[in-house]
């Protein structure tokens, strides 16, 4: 998981993706749902608003009738004790006819209908209904009625505070809870796909670990049985075709290289004995670049087979003086040997002579005058220094130098010798003993670490 986490950083990861997609779409859906619920709720609560008004201003219909319409004023009239009030309330008290359904005020024996402040009579509507009735603010409806008097219009108006409260009461609930859900919905999408895409990080993660000299290794493949244990069943099904593809390959290399030798060898036996020429003399050296490149094809597919190696403690300075001297020298080239004692390490000695040779070997074909062998200790590792005064490795190839069959242009004539595979077994070499093998400054710079005190 931490792999997994560690690729999600980046906008364009699936998850991210998949997360933004996923929480837009919730967003969306609900951004229509509560439009639609408030419109509908609006639209609901001012419809029962308006059927209220056409209520009340119904119920008023019978009781208007008896009223004298002035423009703009309240329902007032002083009537005579009604016989209809059933039991009559002390005087200066309010109580409801029961038939007329209106409020009566009873003083000194007498019946007064009290106006409904929302209910108006008025010949025609003008400035002062709208006042009296706010757009935005009530329910109006409005019925034509005939009076003593004339014609008249009865307004009745209902309050939409109510539906105002209840619209603020929904968007307090939907303000915080929108947000809380989108919230909600992105880190269960987060979580989900990353449980989702987890084996195809350990799917990534195994192949960026598989090289060469480990095909034998195999990807996890989930449980699940989906696309993504599809794609591991595919990932391995190509890893099993390669790795016999390569065994094949390492196979021919090395019996190739091996079957050479014996030809090679009694080719140059027979160059050696015959009658010296400048024929034979070019012949020979033709040969024993043969017989090199057999031998170079030979350890590196030994080394490529990842044989597992016959180590000892040793010298290195020892190995690196011998394996110097030994080395095919040009008559105006020295080398100098600075080697500290005791530098004592873990390795295969015949691994390591090849190290030593294959570097020696390049200085002196390219050094000027100088090759300089330095073996010495620093922060817990041997260190092997192979330097030379040529011309050095321009900084653009300094890693190309290390690829197989590489030479550089100066590096191609016929007499410079080498095929390009020196310096790649020698960085091998240093790999499988657990070291590094750079280019720095003059020369090449070879690290191990040290062995350790039983």
């Amino acid at each position: 998981m931490r792999r997994l986490f560690a690729q999600d950083w980046g906008l364009s990861s699936v998850r991210v993706r998949a997360t933004a997609a996923a929480t837009l779409v919730v967003a969306l859906a609900l951004g229509l749902v509560t439009v639609a619920l408030v419109v509908t709720l609006r639209g609901t609560l001012q419809s029962n608003a308006d059927q209220e008004a056409v209520k009340k201003a119904e119920a008023a219909m019978p009781y208007a009738r008896t009223l004298q319409p002035e423009s703009g004023g309240l329902i007032a009239k002083t009537t005579k004790p009604s016989t209809n009030l059933g039991e009559m309330p002390p005087a200066g008290t309010v109580g409801v006819d029961v038939v007329k359904g209106t409020a009566v005020r009873v003083n000194d024996g007498k019946v007064a209908a009290v106006g409904d402040p929302d209910l108006l009579l008025t010949k025609e509507r003008s400035s002062a209904t709208v006042d009296w009735a706010q757009p935005g603010q009530y329910a109006v409806a409005q019925i034509a009625v005939t009076t003593d008097a004339g014609p008249a219009v009865l307004l009745s108006r209902v309050s939409l505070a109510g539906a105002e409260q209840a619209l603020e009461t929904l968007n307090s609930a939907l303000l915080p809870g929108v947000p809380a859900v989108l919230l909600v919905v992105a880190a269960m999408t987060w979580f989900s796909v990353g449980r989702t895409l987890a084996p195809v990080a350990a799917i990534r993660a195994k192949v960026s670990d598989i090289t060469a000299s480990d095909l034998h290794q195999r990807v996890p493949v989930p449980d699940s049985k989906d696309e993504i244990a599809a794609l591991a069943t595919t990932v391995n099904g190509t890893l099993d075709r390669l790795e016999t593809a390569v065994g094949t390959h390492k196979r021919f290399v090395a019996d190739a290289a091996h079957e050479l030798r014996s030809p090679i060898a009694t080719l140059r036996a027979r160059l050696e004995l015959a009658e010296p020429s400048e024929l034979t003399r070019e012949a020979l050296a033709d040969v024993e670049r043969l017989q090199s490149l057999a031998a170079d094809l030979l350890i590196l597919a030994k080394l490529d087979a990842g044989e597992p190696l016959r180590t000892s403690e040793l010298d290195l300075g020892q190995v690196a003086a011998e394996e110097s001297l030994r080395v095919r020298r040009r008559p105006e080239v020295r080398v100098e040997l600075d080697v500290e004692p005791d530098v004592v390490m873990e390795g295969s000695r015949a691994h390591l002579d090849r190290l030593v040779t294959n570097l020696a070997d390049n200085a002196v074909r390219h050094a000027a005058s100088t090759v300089r062998v330095r073996v010495h200790t620093t922060d817990d590792e041997a260190v092997l220094e192979v330097i030379d005064d040529g011309p050095g490795i321009p900084p653009e190839h300094r890693e190309a130098v290390f690829d197989r069959f590489t030479r550089l242009d100066e590096a191609r004539a016929r007499d410079a010798g080498g095929a390009g595979l020196g310096l790649p077994i020698a960085r091998d070499i240093a790999h499988l003993h657990g070291g590094t093998l750079v280019y720095a400054g003059s020369g090449f710079v070879a690290r191990f670490p040290l062995a350790t005190n039983p």
